[in-house]
């Protein structure tokens, strides 16, 4: 008989010494995830379990993104509600492609999902409406290249996308949060082209030591999340180590990528000491002094919470 997989909740972490911020969370997914193994009052976890579980071990604030049209309106309404969340907005690429009605085969082998009736401009158009209106929206993103999901003309689309998410970014003066899979070389040329916002976040970075020289040297934000503590990912852990304190962001992008030893169960912010607990091994830093520098961080790409 096949081994069923483990996909209860973990148990939480050893609280850590300092507060710290998830850059990168996706509530709206977390939510439904039904799972076994939570113990606050034997609920199922809503938001404000997952809150109290993830400030009980030291993770205070989170940036919730929204990167379709539903979670869009959901993180618009979340992040007025709660005051450790603040906001990030924009049309996934992947969801860039469906917006633009583009149906093909794509690397990553699985059947192309139908399109959207709205049109991309739309779509783009409720990311701007919504970012306008709203102060605690402080990022456009998830937005970028995604090479595994996407065919030629997908990639075509994708790259109209992001440059219009770049536009927007620089425009009402927000950080960018990027999504880059496969795409690094051709993400980099887009920034570079169109010119980078100010504060700009590769949001769950998958590069080698040498995207992360040239990162750094263009003031652009590392965001580290479970991977960075897999075992076969020495590159990825190479690259932390070139990353200063200054530039320096984690997340959970929850509910994906759980840290080790928990990989393939559910994820949420109230396991992200374990990827800082990574973080501070890899780079030989006091753990108390990395929470302290990523929060500080956090601070300067998205203001005060």
């Amino acid at each position: 008989m096949a081994r069923t997989k483990d996909r209860s909740w973990p148990a939480p972490p050893e609280p850590l010494p300092d507060a710290v911020v998830d850059n990168h969370t996706h509530f709206d997914t977390v939510l439904p995830w039904q799972a076994d193994g939570w113990d606050v009052d034997g609920r199922t976890p809503d938001l404000a379990a997952h809150l109290e579980r993830a400030a009980s071990v030291g993770v205070t604030r989170m940036v919730q993104v929204g990167c379709d049209l539903d979670a869009i309106a959901w993180t618009d309404a979340a992040v007025r509600a709660h005051p450790q969340l603040l906001g990030a907005v924009a049309v996934h690429p992947n969801e860039a492609v469906r917006h633009a009605g583009v149906v093909e085969a794509a690397p990553d082998g699985l059947d192309p999902e139908a399109p959207y009736e709205v049109g991309l401009a739309e779509a783009i158009g409720v990311v701007e409406r919504t970012a306008r209106a709203n102060p605690r929206i402080r990022a456009i993103g998830e937005t970028g290249l995604d090479h595994f999901r996407a065919g030629p003309r997908g990639r075509e689309v994708q790259r109209e996308a992001f440059r219009a998410h770049i536009a927007l970014a620089k425009e009402l003066g927000l950080a960018l949060q990027i999504h880059d899979r496969d795409a690094h070389d051709e993400v980099v040329e887009v920034l570079l082209a169109d010119g980078a916002p100010d504060r700009t976040v590769f949001h769950c970075f998958s590069g080698d030591a040498e995207l992360a020289r040239l990162a750094v040297a263009h003031g652009w934000y590392l965001s580290f999340a479970g991977p960075v503590s897999f075992g076969p990912n020495d590159e990825l852990r190479a690259a932390l180590r070139e990353v200063p304190p200054s530039l320096l962001l984690v997340e959970t992008d929850a509910p994906y990528l759980t840290v080790h030893p928990f990989r393939g169960r559910p994820n949420a912010p109230y396991l992200l000491p374990g990827t800082v607990r990574t973080v501070a091994e890899v780079t030989g830093r006091d753990l108390a002094e990395v929470c302290r520098g990523l929060s500080a961080t956090a601070e300067t790409v998205y203001g005060t919470w």
